[in-house]
């Protein structure tokens, strides 16, 4: 085994599963052009070794660092003025990690921290930009024709040192500079100081546990508030709407402010219609400030009051009417908006006022399907995201420019996907969907958070993990009190293996959302579970099931946690009752081969044994509708082939015995037919499996075995995978 020092260069495109996504096509032969014309010549210019290209990314070696970071400046700038006609959406930008560090070298490869710590400083980088290791920076530093700006020390994820990292500066005029704190202060100069703060803290500290009581979180130096629904006294129930939108309005801009925590609308809004006794809400909700108010409509004229009440006093600080034109109903949530935050004392920052400013729509009309298309989405259920697409269908064709209804429908087309509700939308196509409807939302909206946890959960179901968790970083940054984000946070830390991480983000939405949606709840419960925490799992998902009863996976998923919890008898009876609720021909859900592959994309392989394992306790059988089969009578190998390719299978379907045809090519290609089903796919034969692979379950392979078996209609065969048992014959 040989180790040496030496320079890397960890370079990836930017957002490059949205671009491919989008363009499959044209994003391929647009990264081609940039290798050939800009990465690879420059990398040669200075005299670099590509050690392997990773798709959308690469890693290169250098003898000389300083010729690694001038390489990767050189790439960036002209990366830069590269396809000036190409629109910013679809253009090829590059993030570049580099550090110089120790390395294994074998097999022409490279291994070592020296390589993770370059991959770790790449995903730091912004988008066109670069980030260096403090070691590089040591030997870099005035020699390259750039600047630097230090970041301080950081910790890198599975790198046991934190690692300092700086920023380098493209601009020509900022050759030569470093801006901030460039050298680590020596050991003494940390120690001194350290002593006299500890001391300070330690004093400071006893202070305020004396004087302050703990156990309250009430107390908390952050804000926290729920806006109550607003009631409508119009007397006309069908302008619900408009009190439900400025409550609404009010949530979702409270939520982009840092320092305060919002409870979310499913939470507040369980109080529409109710008398409300003002101090039992504000301890449900756990928080200090309550905002109640009312709409009043009459013709062409709106009044709207509203007060923000202190619960520590019970005293009123801040009430207003506002009586407008009901054109002005946005206009007049801006001013009630500016008025609310300036009387909890809270200053935006220039960057948050940006985005308070803008309104969601000028559309009333527009708005209302938008918040049908809520309501219908919220339960995760298939008829309901159905309806949901329908309505924000119709908010998008009455206001193109409405950002929000193209997010909440990549939301609702994500969840159809990552659930393989393959006929609302097949999956490559929801898949497309979902990434274009973001991507507009982005375009429409940049500091959308929504859209950003929409790509984090497709990126990680992709296996995009660091870009994942970048992606709903970039949501929670942007929406600090969205619960929403906060779930897409802990869906991909829990599936990229980062369990302290994924509990604290769903902890953090459950506190923002105590009445989180079933379908958000769902995954909270799934964190607790791969955490250890089994009672919390338990309750979390007997939740789920009691607010959406007709959902069978949410059943199923409370069974795992019951056999977790070696509550077998309950987590038996609870799977017949999720089985119970498919229907009689539906077989997803149904086995432990559909749960694994619905899975994969797990990170840590122990996550996906420990779910199955714990299912299989609960009594999920391997195949659909329980089929077994003995293995003396397995077609295994080139008999398997022999039989399946180049040939027309025509059979039966379980349950039922539904007619199908089944036709596949000598090379794998093949079409499958039924009364309820028709599909194309590519089918190969792996050892002694048969698989299938087609655009449905993330394109990832379906493989099942083949029986031989033998009835009144003589000899045939059996193929069983996760989607089908199918009994067939070849037909000549």
């Amino acid at each position: 085994m040989e180790r040496r020092l030496t320079a890397i260069l960890a370079a990836d495109v930017v957002g490059y599963s949205n671009l491919m996504g989008n363009e499959e096509v044209g994003t391929l032969e647009r990264l081609k052009i940039c290798r050939r014309e800009l990465f690879d010549p420059a990398v040669a210019e200075f005299r670099g070794h590509i050690i392997k290209l990773m798709g959308d990314g690469a890693l290169v070696e250098f003898a000389s660092v300083v010729d690694a970071v001038q390489c990767a400046a050189a790439i960036q700038r002209r990366m830069a003025e590269h396809d000036p006609a190409v629109p910013e959406a679809r253009k090829i930008r590059f993030r570049i990690g580099v550090n110089l560090g120790d390395v294994i070298v074998e097999d022409d490869d490279l291994y070592g921290d020296g390589v993770n710590v370059a991959a770790r400083l790449e995903g730091m980088a912004e988008p066109g930009g670069i980030c260096i290791s403090g070691t590089a920076f040591d030997h870099v530093v005035h020699k390259a024709d750039v600047g630097f700006t230090s970041l301080g020390e950081r910790r890198l994820k599975n790198i046991p040192d934190p690692v300092r990292v700086y920023r380098v500066l493209l601009d020509s005029n900022k050759a030569g500079s470093v801006a901030g704190n460039a050298r680590r202060p020596s050991v003494r100069a940390m120690i001194l100081p350290a002593i006299g703060i500890a001391v300070l803290l330690v004093a400071v500290l006893a202070s305020v546990l004396w004087r302050h009581d703990w156990r309250h979180p009430s107390n908390s130096d952050r804000t926290s508030v729920a806006i109550l629904p607003f009631t409508n006294l119009s007397g006309d129930p069908k302008q619900d709407y408009i009190s439900d939108g400025i409550t609404e309005d009010l949530i979702t801009d409270l939520t982009k402010l840092a320092g305060v925590d919002v409870i979310a609308r499913d939470s507040v809004f369980a109080y529409k219609g109710k008398p409300v006794v003002l101090a039992d809400a504000a301890r449900e909700l756990s928080v200090r400030y309550l905002v109640e108010g009312s709409v009043q409509r009459a013709g062409d004229e709106l009044r709207i009051n509203a007060q923000l009440v202190d619960m520590t006093t019970g005293k009123s600080v801040w009430a207003d009417r506002f009586d407008r034109n009901a054109s002005d109903v946005f206009a007049i949530q801006d001013d009630l908006r500016q008025e609310l935050v300036s009387a909890l004392g809270i200053k935006p920052s220039a960057t948050e006022a940006k985005r308070l400013s803008r309104a969601p729509t000028s559309n009333l009309e527009a708005y209302d399907y938008f918040l049908r298309g809520e309501q219908a989405a919220r339960s995760g259920e298939r008829d309901g995201l159905q309806q949901a697409l329908a309505f924000y269908g119709k908010a998008e064709a009455l206001d193109p420019a409405f950002a929000e209804a193209f997010a909440f429908d990549a939301r609702a087309t994500v969840n159809i996907w990552r659930s393989s509700f393959d006929h609302i939308i097949q999956s490559a196509l929801a898949r497309k969907r979902a990434y274009e409807k973001a991507s507009l939302a982005l375009k429409l909206d940049p500091d959308l958070s929504s859209p950003y946890a929409i790509l984090g959960i497709m990126q990680v179901v992709d296996r995009r993990y660091e870009e994942a968790i970048a992606s709903a970083q970039r949501a929670v940054a942007l929406g600090p009190g969205d619960a929403e984000a906060q779930i897409a946070l802990g869906y991909v830390q829990l599936f990229a293996s980062n369990h302290t991480e994924a509990v604290a983000a769903v902890e953090t939405a459950l506190r923002l959302d105590p009445n989180l949606s079933p379908i958000d709840r769902e995954i909270a419960g799934l964190v607790f579970l791969l955490n250890g925490d089994t009672d919390k799992a338990v309750e979390t998902l007997e939740r789920t099931r009691d607010d959406a009863p007709a959902v069978s996976k949410f059943r199923i998923m409370l069974a795992a946690a019951y056999a977790r919890a070696n509550r077998l008898a309950e987590a038996r009876a609870t799977l017949a009752e999720g089985l119970q609720l498919l229907s009689g021909s539906e077989p997803s859900e149904r086995s432990l081969s559909d749960w694994r592959i619905a899975f994969a994309h797990f990170r840590n392989p122990e996550d996906l044994a420990l779910i199955m394992d714990a299912l299989g306790q609960a009594g999920l059988p391997e195949w659909p509708f329980g089929f077994t089969a003995d293995e003396k009578d397995r077609v295994k190998g080139e008999a398997l082939a022999s039989i399946v390719l180049g040939h027309t299978m025509q059979g039966q379907l379980e349950p039922g015995g539904q007619p199908a045809i089944l036709q596949i090519s000598q090379d794998g290609s093949a079409g499958f037919r039924s009364k309820s089903r028709m599909y194309t796919a590519k089918f190969y034969v792996d050892r002694d499996l048969l698989c299938e692979q087609s655009e449905n379950i993330f394109g990832r392979p379906d493989c099942g075995p083949v029986y031989k078996r033998s009835g009144e209609t003589g000899e045939g065969y059996t193929y069983v995978n996760s989607a089908a048992v199918f009994h067939f014959t070849t037909v000549e």
